[in-house]
């Protein structure tokens, strides 16, 4: 099985949570994480946004990830909420699409669910398996780039279990 590199990311606008595993010979390896944030006294919305897509556009030319996962948007209760998150999303699939990469999409249920094994698990349980599953020791892990790190895991689950059910037939 050839080595592969996935860049997760957990869309927000105002912290967007980036991580990059690297999977070879079915073994993780966290190459780095973090969090996109705006800055304070940032006030205009589209400074937000070129900020997400350029810092992104940086990551991406750095460590060269192979695929891109993104976390789809929740519906949120606040209409305008959820109009900021889905274009936060739009920048960051915009980012992984200008630099050549497939993209897949996950719901944020199945997410928790390929890692803790339920949908409605809570961001430190997240946490907890994404340290767990990349052998990553103390605490200092930011929870947005946690639950990038976790889109990054359920996409690298998802391709194992297509390669497996594509062997069966």
């Amino acid at each position: 099985m050839q080595a592969v590199t996935v860049i997760g990311i957990d869309p927000g606008s105002q912290r967007t949570g980036w991580g990059v595993v690297r999977e070879a010979s079915g073994r993780l390896a966290l190459l780095e994480c973090g969090v996109v944030r705006a800055l304070p006294g940032e006030k205009s919305f589209s400074a937000r946004l070129a900020r997400i897509y350029h810092e992104l556009l940086f990551i991406l030319s750095s460590h060269s990830p192979d695929e891109a996962a993104v976390e789809q948007v929740f519906t949120a209760k606040n209409a305008l909420s959820a109009l900021k998150l889905g274009q936060a999303r739009g920048v960051a699939v915009a980012a992984c699409a200008a630099h050549g990469l497939a993209i897949s999409d996950y719901a944020p249920t199945l997410v928790k669910q390929s890692l803790v094994g339920t949908g409605r698990a809570e961001k430190e349980q997240v946490a907890f398996m994404v340290k767990r599953l990349l052998n990553v020791k103390g605490t200092g892990m930011a929870l947005d780039a946690s639950d990038a790190l976790a889109v990054a895991l359920c996409h690298l689950n998802m391709r194992r279990f297509a390669r497996l059910t594509a062997a069966e037939h």
